[in-house]
């Protein structure tokens, strides 16, 4: 029997309907790709898109090329937009994208999820945009536990009094999906490149996240732009005055500066590959050349003698974390600096022991001799929540060097103890493990959360350079014996009674002396120090990471929301 006679004749219809129905179908796609075209070809007449140039900007689509792998972007939203029709033919005459373009793609093969802001069109504000296209992309990166990524750039769909017009009433403002930006945060990680004047809800974006990164001459940051600036307070700044690298690279409300966009780019890509996709992985672990057992005879006599002396902090820590090249060359460490340019009496940043993943944070005795202040104080609360919140927690490695926190008329005004309890808090609370190794004083308050952040219940060990107590010696004596020092009645013979009262209680100094009652635990040759902290962090990746599993779970829904309402902890 014939396909055609079969049922009827049915078959020859059914196979009709078939061709009809295939070739129906290709118009709305033609229509498709056409947009799709239109929305990712650059208009070389169009003014926004000169603007960009002109201002050496990358336009947004090469944004995605140079952040992510070759061909891997794979767009969500790609036809969202205005399209203009010919009124008589009813052809597409053109087509004006959001301001927003998002989607998937991968970085070193890694998937993440990214929202960029199109300066081009409207220069980002909310009548260029559409509705919360930018944060449906929030939602989809938390969904689906992938790295979110920001290209900030305008005010990122925030508000415009044009818009007014356009719905024929004022409104009164919302939450413009920073809740959703909240969200992402407490269950991936999120990271910024700010690429232009990045203002209103973008510079609320901007600093609701885990690492966020500026150009420097290229990007600025405020919650109002100077014209607005100019009418609330009459001050007449340029976007560089009001909120250029400078400002915002020393005040913390940014990490790190870039030299380029492409530098930022690479920024972005270094921090996320410390970090795991989201918090219920471990944080990815690579393979080390360098080996774990490596001694460093420089860390012998890096602790200068004197003890007033300075010395390199940075070098320290390369000297320790692994290197694919020469110890000396800080392009070869693994030591990624986080916050260099702000609070630079401490220094944080991520780096590697044996291949795995930890948090570094020690203090810069070239800054404040070392104490810490304001600043320094939020900064370092900011470093240990970042560490306890990612994978099951991303280990610490603790170097203290802490004479006390600031002291004098300018560290009371910046209400450094205030800001010092975040500090205090952040370490006591942290249940991330941490390794601490005294490298040289910790004294007062300060000195005492940082030297023993887990209350007696973590691993710390000290170098023989370790010197403690309630007070530096030297300022310590000069209070307890005020009279005696007072009444020396010469400064010849006040010098020469502190002097004897140095070297008497220079006896009792000897970090030996406090090992013999246990109030330091262990004593190490400082060239053991690399050897140590790997064995400690293979140990804690295999046997305690694992662990906190369960303690996720139960925290967070299977939408990965945090289930008691409270995410992360700015």
């Amino acid at each position: 029997m014939s396909p055609d006679s079969s049922n009827g004749g049915g078959g020859k219809a059914r196979r009709d309907d078939a061709v009809e129905d295939a070739s129906s179908w290709e118009q709305p796609l033609s229509e498709l790709r056409e947009q799709q075209r239109l929305i990712r070809r650059p208009n070389l007449q169009d003014p926004g898109y000169i603007r960009q140039r002109a201002n050496a900007k990358l336009w947004v689509r090469e944004r995605l090329t140079t952040l992510l792998d070759k061909d891997s972007f794979a767009e969500v939203g790609s036809v969202t937009g205005k399209p203009v029709y010919d009124e008589k033919t009813g052809e597409l005459k053109s087509f004006t994208p959001a301001n927003c373009v998002t989607g998937f793609g991968r970085i070193n093969g890694r998937k993440v999820f990214v929202t960029a802001d199109d300066f081009s069109v409207r220069g980002g504000h909310a009548d260029g945009g559409i509705q919360m296209k930018a944060p449906y992309g929030e939602i989809l990166a938390r969904k689906a536990r992938v790295p979110l990524i920001r290209l900030l750039d305008g005010s990122s769909g925030g508000g415009s009094v044009a818009t007014y017009l356009t719905i024929g009433a004022t409104y009164i403002p919302g939450m413009a999906g920073l809740g959703k930006s909240m969200d992402a945060m407490s269950v991936v990680p999120v990271a910024s490149a700010l690429l232009g004047p990045v203002v209103g809800l973008a510079a609320a974006k901007a600093v609701i996240g885990h690492f966020s990164v500026m150009v420097k001459g290229l990007s600025q940051l405020f919650a109002a732009g100077p014209r607005v600036v100019k009418q609330a307070t009459f001050e007449d700044l340029s976007k560089e005055a009001l909120g250029g690298w400078e400002i915002h690279a020393q005040n913390g409300t940014v990490d790190n500066v870039a030299t380029s966009e492409r530098d930022a780019f690479r920024q972005i890509a270094t921090f996320l590959s410390y970090l795991p996709s989201s918090i219920f992985a471990l944080p990815p672990v690579t393979t080390s050349a360098d080996p774990a057992t490596r001694r460093e005879e420089q860390l012998l006599s890096i602790i200068p003698r004197r003890r007033a002396r300075p010395y390199d902090v940075r070098r320290l820590v390369r000297l320790v974390v692994d290197t694919n090249g020469p110890v000396e060359d800080p392009s070869s460490s693994s030591f990624f600096e986080i916050g260099g340019t702000w609070g630079r009496c401490i220094v944080t940043g991520f780096a590697r022991l044996a291949g795995r993943p930890v948090g570094v944070l020690t203090s810069d005795c070239l800054v404040n001799g070392g104490a810490i202040d304001a600043l320094g104080s939020q900064k370092s609360a900011r470093f240990v929540t970042l560490c306890d919140h990612f994978g099951y927690g991303l280990p610490l490695l603790n170097l203290v060097d802490l004479p006390g926190f600031a002291v004098g008329s300018v560290a009371e005004r910046a209400a450094t103890i205030r800001h010092g309890a975040s500090a205090m808090s952040a370490l006591y609370n942290a249940t991330v493990p941490i390794y601490t190794v005294i490298i040289r004083r910790a004294f007062g308050v300060a000195g005492g959360v940082f030297a023993d952040p887990e209350d007696g219940a973590g691993t710390r060990v000290a170098w023989p350079s370790g010197d403690w107590g309630s007070l530096p010696l030297e300022g310590g004596i000069e209070a307890a014996y005020k009279r005696q020092l007072d009444a020396a009645g010469s400064a010849e013979a006040r010098e020469k009674l502190m002097a004897d009262l140095l070297e008497k209680f220079e006896s009792v100094r000897s970090p030996m002396k406090t090992a013999h009652k246990f109030g330091v635990e262990e004593i190490i040759d400082p060239r053991d120090t690399r050897p140590l902290t790997c064995e400690w962090v293979t140990h804690v990746y295999e046997h305690v990471l694992p662990q906190r599993l369960t303690w996720r779970q139960g925290r967070f829904g299977l939408d990965g929301k945090p289930s008691t309402g409270r995410g992360y902890r700015l």
